[in-house]
């Protein structure tokens, strides 16, 4: 996807980063990534809170087949298509995706390299 489409999507955000990832792309703003780019298509972060707005704008959650198990599902709902034809609609689901986020760097539990008291 076109680096100048996304900034254009995002820009209610002031200045985003995009870097390669997964084959494809992350959109980060203010450090935290709240967007990919996989396989051409948008995917906007979600959580237990936004992810019934994206369900009720027919958004598809991001998942992935592994070689065993049953599919992983990830963070990620497919960006409505109405983010594409109208700013005020893309403010509104990039902010839901940006909330989403900040929620999510509250609650993540500390990494397993942390020293752990003697």
């Amino acid at each position: 996807m076109d680096g100048d489409l996304l900034r254009e999507l995002f820009a209610s955000l002031g200045p985003i980063q995009i870097r390669r990832l997964f084959g494809g792309q992350g959109i980060y703003a203010d450090g935290l990534i709240l967007a990919l780019v996989v396989r051409g298509t948008l995917m906007l972060k979600a959580d237990a809170q936004s992810a019934p707005a994206f369900e009720a704008a027919g958004s598809i959650p991001w998942s992935y087949e592994r070689p065993k198990g049953p599919p992983v599902r990830m963070p990620y709902f497919t960006a409505p298509d109405e983010i594409f034809d109208d700013p005020d609609r893309a403010t509104h689901w990039v902010g839901l995706a940006l909330e989403a986020d900040r929620r999510s760097a509250v609650v993540k539990k500390p990494s397993s390299k942390a020293k752990r008291p003697r």
